[in-house]
């Protein structure tokens, strides 16, 4: 005589694979770091004057979260390069990254709004990615040798833009899910 198997019953191990493990897994890669790449300078002159700049905004539990205070901090635009009042800061990408330092999310700062990137679909459209990206530092390095700083630093951006689309596999399901979302004007 057998049993009837039912649907509701699962076994530890089931429980153990499906839902314990992946929730550790996303616990341990929280919080959430949300930076801003951007161009700061003391004065609005020459090329050779102005430098990359990291500022971070802050971190959070939950990729919505980073997200909307990365869209907040970008609209206000209170985002400072340091405490000095003559240091402008020009935001150019909104990063969010995990606590292993995988990237969640990135997207170009434009006009008091973040355009997110699509993530890269499979690892080799990452490998694409990574080969042009590579080809642009390459050509900004030698820009730079050539002391053309400004040509330099585009190409640099440029490369950070394509690279924005190297979200880590772990996050890939989850940034192309947030992009389908409506986002509120």
């Amino acid at each position: 005589m057998t049993l009837p198997r039912h649907d509701t019953f699962r076994s530890i191990g089931q429980i153990l694979a499906a839902d314990l493990l992946p929730a550790l897994c996303h616990a341990r890669k929280l919080p959430l770091r949300v930076t801003c790449l951007g161009a700061a300078s003391y004065d609005d002159g020459d090329d050779v004057h102005v430098f990359d700049r990291t500022v971070s905004l802050g971190t959070r539990q939950s990729p919505e979260e980073a997200m909307d205070l990365a869209i907040l901090r970008v609209s206000r635009g209170d985002i400072h390069a340091g405490r000095d009042d003559t240091l402008r800061f020009r935001p150019r990408i909104a990063v969010i990254q995990d606590s292993e330092y995988g990237l969640v999310l990135a997207g170009e700062v434009r006009a008091g709004i973040i355009l997110w990137r699509q993530p890269v679909a499979s690892d080799a459209e990452a490998r694409r990615v990574v080969t042009d990206a590579s080809r642009l530092r390459g050509m900004a390095f030698a820009a730079s040798g050539r002391g053309e700083h400004g040509s330099a630093r585009d190409l640099r951006y440029r490369a950070s833009l394509l690279e924005a689309r190297l979200v880590d596999a772990f996050w890939r399901e989850t940034a192309t899910d947030l992009l389908r979302l409506p986002q509120a004007a």
